[in-house]
């Protein structure tokens, strides 16, 4: 079993090595971190339109609170569906889910797959729900198998897991210095869960933890996906030739604009100009030679207007692979019943697919695993969706659909 984890973990980090240069260069581009070189960076409209398209996910997918999920009975005989709809809001409200979740649209929309990990809280905290956005970076995935690779230090890990045992070649090492880090990887294939310490060899000689779980906690979904494909593609890996092109554009009218106002120079060199100290400010007085041409301006070659037409071009199409032209607000002024039915007709065919993969790979899960510890606490009675309950998404993209349909009846 062990022998066959490990080989399943480095398939995992295989297939996931194409992604992560891809990664880094959409991220660049949109959310550049610490350790990116800001100067490298010189255009913002890839990074601006990225994160209006994460707040319009959020407010049309996910609004905080308002009544975007529900409960529905299946029968007269299941348990009271919409007690366990108020107490799942309840725990949602008050649980960090609201700020975390922001983090995972980021994620989905530069890199089109986002992790969103749903831990649980102490008992006697004010939800039962801990919510965590995992990098993708240090998550592999295989068909119902994912590998969470995380740096930690020992105390940490003893912390986190405290029946666990340090092996024998790094227990003298933890015990002289308890904040060594140690490479940790949790996995979980299917229901099977097993952490251990990346440190060379076996995974065998390095478990600190295994269990079982009900319901997956690590929720992962994806923008769009292509036949054949783990991770998913967002709009940002699709504009990314356009923002790469559009931040070239800029860097080369940066420059050309630094010749424009400084210039290019040549003189003489007749021994009487000394080159070194001259300074080209507003007022300086540059002294030369009788008879000799001095300090003259060299002409540039060309002219770089051409580049607005092209940098235009550019902006418009990744504003547009963004969305940003096309899910922005309302107009200030009164809308009619056909024009409603049209904008809403033109969010759902836009959002239409990647609203659907949501519902099956983000929300229920979500409601799969919230119903799970809740009911596991002894909060509300055992619920399963599709056995108990009918889940019912009334976000504003749902009610979207469903006013398109009773606006376009009447019409």
């Amino acid at each position: 079993m062990q022998n066959n984890l490990q080989q399943m973990y480095k398939r995992a980090l295989d297939l996931r090595s194409p992604w992560v240069s891809r990664w880094d260069s959409a991220r660049k581009y949109t959310m550049p971190n610490a350790d990116d070189d800001m100067a490298l960076l010189f255009d913002a409209t890839a990074a601006d339109a990225a994160d209006n398209l994460a707040a319009s996910i959020y407010t049309l997918l996910t609004p905080p609170e308002s009544l975007w999920l529900q409960l529905v009975p299946e029968s007269i005989d299941s348990p009271d569906a919409q007690f366990a709809t108020e107490i799942l809001r309840a725990h949602l409200n008050d649980s960090n889910f609201y700020t975390t979740i922001h983090q995972c649209y980021i994620d989905l929309v530069v890199l089109g797959t986002a992790c969103l990990f749903m831990g649980q809280n102490p008992i006697g905290a004010s939800s039962a729900f801990n919510f965590t956005a995992i990098p993708m970076s240090d998550i592999a995935i295989l068909p119902n198998a994912v590998f969470h690779t995380t740096s930690m230090t020992a105390r940490e890990v003893m912390e986190k897991y405290p029946t666990w045992t340090p092996p024998s070649n790094l227990r003298e090492t933890i015990k002289q210095n308890p904040d060594t880090p140690l490479k940790l990887v949790q996995s979980l294939v299917g229901t099977d869960f097993t952490a251990w310490l990346d440190v060379g060899g076996d995974i065998e000689n390095n478990i600190v933890s295994t269990g079982t779980f009900e319901t997956n906690p690590y929720i992962i979904f994806r923008w769009s996906l292509n036949s054949g494909e783990l991770y998913g593609r967002g709009p940002v890996l699709r504009a990314l030739p356009d923002i790469k092109t559009a931040n070239k554009v800029v860097e080369l009218v940066l420059k050309n604009a630094t010749i424009a106002v400084s210039g290019i120079w040549q003189a003489d060199d007749d021994g009487v100009i000394n080159l070194n100290n001259i300074n080209l400010t507003p007022g300086a007085i540059i002294p030369k030679a009788v008879g000799s041409s001095g300090l003259t301006p060299l002409k540039c070659g060309a002219d770089f207007d051409v580049s607005q037409l092209v940098l235009k071009d550019l902006r418009e199409r990744i504003r547009h692979a963004l969305l940003a032209d096309r899910l922005g607000l309302l107009s200030d002024k009164e809308m009619t019943a056909t024009e409603i039915v049209a904008r809403n007709s033109d969010m759902i065919r836009i959002l239409g697919a990647t609203y659907g993969r949501l519902l099956h790979e983000f929300i229920r899960p979500l409601c799969d695993r919230g119903l799970q510890i809740l009911s596991a606490r002894g909060l509300i009675e055992p619920i399963k969706l599709n056995s108990n309950a009918e889940l019912k998404y009334i976000a504003p993209i749902a009610q979207m659909s469903a006013l398109e349909t009773v606006l376009g009846g009447e019409l």
